[in-house]
């Protein structure tokens, strides 16, 4: 798997560097510049089957989702948009997740993305009607918690839902509820820790109270009754190994649920539907890259821009992804 992400190398001042992508090595090693317009991926047309699929997130948590397109779609290729200037987007109000959206959708759609998920719960709960509205042109997807799946498959008829506040009052999960969970007689209990967000950010540390509390939290949600966990934040499927190795140690009747398989089936059907679906001869490296003579036989690599980077950055993407990666570093305007 290759993988590109926008930041700027160790030593270097990113204030000073201008949008010119540069491509490093796993350690930052054989630094090389491959375009320097002001635009990661040519404006492809975009009913094209060579063009990218957008993704946009507060932050890595959407990785979570593109690592579940990438094993289903390989032959794709990736561009991922994190406002890490604004992240989390769990406290914002409203208009806010809004406007922060909408741009992040603009961006993408300059790019030439074919489709767009947003993915992120907490956007989707407040602006993926008014994004589908301003580019009717464009297949936008969204994210809701699996929680009909979860409701469906609960035998104490009590689930839960981890997600931030704005997914938890937003009226995606609460249409769900009203139109699935009720008529199944089945409660749900919404639970929202502010610094899970953070703690996958940092890279997970399970030393930490963050840990402690959600190991608690645990024996808590199965002393309930709860049988079946929504994770309902795109961040937080990277710590399912950790719930799962929690569950198994203290021997709790709980079953994890998330949506990431899904959305990556309903991208599939809509690039088939829509005729986009790429297929493996035209996935090359793009223009810019065909020029440098840097041409790859493996999946196309992820396209990572942040709205702000930290030098941390790269470090969480690699523990998130794994260490077979080649990133690329965007800055940037």
């Amino acid at each position: 798997m290759k993988i590109a992400v926008k930041a700027a190398p160790n030593n270097t001042s990113y204030e000073s560097l201008d949008t010119a992508s540069l491509i490093f090595t796993n350690h930052n090693t054989n630094i090389k510049k491959v375009m320097s317009n002001n635009s990661v991926i040519n404006n492809a047309v975009k009913n094209d089957r060579s063009a990218p699929i957008g993704l946009f997130d507060s932050g890595v948590g959407g990785l979570s989702v593109y690592l579940h397109l990438a094993q289903q779609l390989p032959h794709e290729r990736y561009v991922y948009y994190a406002d890490t200037l604004h992240v989390p987007y769990g406290n914002r109000d409203s208009e806010d997740i809004k406007a922060l959206t909408l741009t992040a959708v603009e961006w993408l759609y300059q790019q030439g993305c074919k489709l767009i998920v947003i993915a992120c719960n907490s956007a989707s709960a407040y602006a993926l009607e008014t994004a589908r509205r301003c580019y009717p042109q464009l297949p936008i997807v969204g994210l809701v918690p699996a929680l009909k799946p979860a409701v469906l498959a609960s035998k104490t008829g009590h689930v839960a839902v981890l997600a931030t506040k704005a997914t938890l009052n937003g009226t995606l999960l609460n249409d769900v509820i009203t139109n699935v969970a009720s008529p199944h007689a089945t409660k749900v209990t919404k639970y929202f820790d502010p610094e899970l967000v953070p703690w996958v950010e940092s890279g997970m540390p399970k030393d930490s109270k963050t840990a402690q509390d959600l190991r608690q939290q645990l024996r808590l949600f199965t002393q309930d009754g709860i049988d079946q966990l929504v994770l309902g934040c795109t961040h937080y499927p990277f710590f399912k190994a950790f719930l799962r190795q929690e569950i198994a140690e203290q021997q709790l009747a709980i079953q994890i649920v998330d949506s990431g398989q899904a959305i990556a089936e309903r991208v599939k059907q809509l690039l088939l539907t829509n005729q986009l679906l790429a297929l493996p001869a035209e996935v090359a490296a793009d223009e810019a890259l065909k020029d440098k003579a840097i041409r790859v036989n493996l999946s196309p690599p992820l396209t990572f821009y942040a709205t702000k980077y930290d030098e941390k950055l790269g470090v969480v993407i690699q523990h998130l992804l794994g260490q077979q990666t080649d990133i690329h570093y965007y800055l940037s305007p």
